[in-house]
């Protein structure tokens, strides 16, 4: 790998490295060399928005100023927003179960909102559980990029993105466009007010929620993080987990290494322990 790449903007290995740094102290995210490239796609947009000509002038005029509106821009780019409705079909036919059980109010925490459509698969869910468009349920859906949070919010989607809903959850849940709006599908008011989207950051040291939940979903989240963070973020998450809560993670993630406090009732589902209904539990 050459010091500095046949590219628009000068990129060295050195930058990287900075970019690497920054991005993990703002967000907590861990980027690996297999990154470089999506780095430099990602943030040569934001140069040319700033014309700069390098990245370490780009870095050094985020360092100059932490309160610098560019960070967001900086942490936006490097988020990736990978999702689709009724993603990983298990954990929704197990949250209808759970929610069968449950009488209202409920209430769900949905860690890493993206663009909307996991916390939208969320209230279809919740709808179909309860058999009514207003069910008792409030989801809270956050995510760290502002950008993604708007399109969540707006809740317009081309027609393409719903490929994985039936077409009887389409007819219900969704308003197709017309005119210049063809092509684009809106979810329907009911479902947007039962969301209320925030913009969070899972490595801030409180969180901007009220307990407690019945579930919280946080699904290919700690991929990104490292285990003592993870340890960290989980505890907190715990805490704010009713006692008998279900907690959802990613396919590819699991909670081996917290088990004194999580222990497995399904695929990528958990509970909280008897040890941590009893140490966290006593202000409940």
């Amino acid at each position: 790998m050459t010091n500095a790449r046949e590219q628009d903007f000068v990129f060295t290995d050195a930058d990287f490295r900075r970019v690497v740094d920054l991005i993990y102290a703002r967000a907590g995210i861990r980027l690996n060399d297999s990154k470089q490239s999506m780095v430099y796609s990602r943030l040569a947009r934001r140069l040319r928005a700033l014309d700069l000509e390098r990245f370490s002038d780009y870095l050094n005029f985020l360092e100059k100023d932490p309160k610098n509106e560019e960070w967001q821009h900086f942490t936006n780019s490097l988020t990736t927003n990978l999702t689709f409705f009724f993603r990983e079909k298990h954990h929704f036919e197990m949250l209808t179960e759970q929610l069968q059980h449950l009488h209202g109010p409920v209430r769900i925490w949905c860690s890493a909102s993206s663009t909307g459509e996991e916390p939208y698969s969320l209230a279809m869910t919740a709808i179909e559980a309860y058999g009514s468009l207003k069910p008792d349920v409030e989801i809270i859906a956050s995510d760290l990029d502002t950008q993604v949070l708007t399109k969540a919010k707006n809740g317009i989607y081309s027609m393409d993105k719903l490929d994985k809903v039936s077409s009887e959850r389409c007819k219900i849940f969704f308003l197709k466009g017309r005119g210049e709006n063809t092509g684009q599908a809106r979810i329907r008011r009911e479902l947007r007010e039962m969301i209320e989207f925030k913009q969070i950051n899972l490595l801030a040291n409180s969180w901007p929620l009220t307990p407690y939940f019945d579930a919280i979903f946080c699904r290919n989240v700690m991929i990104y993080f490292d285990q003592p963070t993870q340890r960290v973020m989980l505890e907190k998450m715990g805490r704010l987990l009713k006692p008998n809560g279900l907690l959802y993670v990613g396919h590819s993630e699991n909670l081996h290494h917290m088990s004194e406090w999580f222990h497995s009732c399904g695929k990528t589902v958990y509970r909280l322990t008897d040890k941590a209904i009893q140490e966290w539990g006593a202000h409940r």
